[in-house]
């Protein structure tokens, strides 16, 4: 079984260099010596013959049982390191026969209705609440953010990744804008303090509404943002805006013309739209098994070839398309370090077993948005085609009076 490992890895591993301890006690090296030595170990025969079956499944579960252990180097060095190598080159067999029959099943496990569709968000936003504040910024906001220079804190960057976002919708104020996966508020409540808009968020996590309704309160802002549990399904109403970030990869591929057709019928004749989400370069594929299972049930992200014809069926026009490349690797990098910074706070809420699994997530994530085919998509949408102005030099005028409003002191009503 060591012989069959070894061939694989030998395949797979022609740059950088990594060194497998099999568990008959045997020291395997491949690559070519460069770069910073990545070790691994085996506990268990088992263990090897299982990664050889499926090593997409089985790479992360069998770091989380501690049947794979790191003896020199990190799990992302170990990740990079094998992304790295398999960028642009063809998985093992194995992988690739495992993939097909994956694809063939992918509208199932997309199956994104009712008590399931809630039963996959609550699987990962309702963990903890305290989890979240181990890694995120203070605004909690989890998706992709916006780095504009080298050095941007996390912070800086969420808070641009808003601004951005908000500055291509052109948001004027008293807009009625809809927040489609409102997460635990933050956009909400920053198109109402900083735009001036009249806000509904949905979300069908409990701990996010639970959130976001005492932070609006909190802020005083109650009147100006209203967040519901709510499935996008089941809203009602028309709405000047439109903006959905980081929901769009849990509607499911058997789903997006549900979606843009209910956006369509939700969104006022001049309105616009905005969907953020991660997306891939190279054609429609299958969400990673192990990330299915243990992060994001139901989860899926799609190539561009599959989002468009759904938005065009639905009588939409696409206004923009913005293409954030290696922002969400920064990101995931930030996010990375603050967990391990505070991973015995997080061992303290579940157990070790789970700090592995989440280390390995934000790890796995990052290496694929390094090396990997996923990018982010910012799609922005309308119905007219004079909806927005013809050149995209508005984007970055609002930008500049967005940032004046963050800066300016609050006004009290009547002032």
């Amino acid at each position: 079984m060591a012989m069959i490992l070894g061939g694989m890895l030998r395949r797979a591993i022609l740059r950088g260099s990594l060194d497998v301890l099999t568990a008959q006690g045997r020291r395997l090296s491949f690559g070519d010596g460069t770069g910073n030595k990545v070790v691994i170990r085996f506990t268990d025969a088992a263990a090897q013959r299982a990664l050889i079956a499926d090593p997409e499944m089985k790479l992360g579960e069998l770091y989380m049982d501690g049947r794979l252990v790191m003896e020199q180097g990190s799990i992302y060095d170990l990740l990079n390191l094998v992304l790295l190598n398999l960028r642009h080159r063809p998985y093992p067999l194995t992988a690739r026969i495992l993939e097909r029959g994956r694809i063939l099943l992918r509208r199932f496990a997309q199956w994104n209705r009712g008590v399931r569709s809630k039963r996959n968000v609550a699987h990962h936003y309702d963990l903890d609440r305290r989890l979240y504040d181990l890694f995120l910024d203070s605004d909690r906001q989890y998706s992709c953010a916006y780095f504009q220079r080298p050095g941007q804190s996390l912070e800086e960057a969420q808070l641009a990744k808003k601004r951005h976002i908000v500055a291509k919708l052109a948001v004027e104020p008293g807009n009625k804008v809809l927040d489609i996966g409102c997460g635990w508020g933050g956009l909400g409540l920053y198109l109402a303090e900083t735009a001036g808009a009249e806000v509904v968020g949905i979300t069908l996590s409990e701990e996010q509404f639970a959130i976001a309704r005492d932070r609006a309160e909190q802020s005083g802002m109650q009147d100006r943002v209203e967040f519901r549990i709510e499935d996008y399904r089941e809203t009602q109403g028309t709405f000047d805006r439109i903006v959905s970030v980081g929901m769009f990869e849990h509607v499911g591929v058997g789903y997006y013309g549900t979606f843009f057709r209910q956006c369509a019928r939700l969104l006022d004749e001049d309105g616009v739209m905005l969907i953020h989400t991660i997306g891939r370069t190279t054609g429609p594929g299958v969400t990673n098994p192990w990330i299915t299972k243990y992060i994001f049930p139901g989860g899926y992200l799609p190539d561009l070839e599959e989002i468009i014809p759904a938005i065009e069926k639905a009588g939409l026009i696409i206004t923009d398309v913005e293409i954030l490349r290696l922002h969400y690797a920064e990101t995931l990098k930030a996010w990375r370090e603050r967990f391990m910074a505070r991973r015995e706070e997080a061992k303290a809420l579940y157990d070790e077993r789970f700090c592995l699994m989440w280390e390995f997530y934000l790890a796995g994530c990052e290496a694929t948005f390094r090396n990997g085919d996923d990018v982010v998509f910012q799609l922005q949408i309308a119905k007219k085609v004079d909806a927005l102005p013809l050149t995209r030099d508005y984007i970055a005028e609002r930008e500049r009076m967005l940032q004046e409003a963050e800066n300016a002191p609050l006004r009290l009503a009547g002032e």
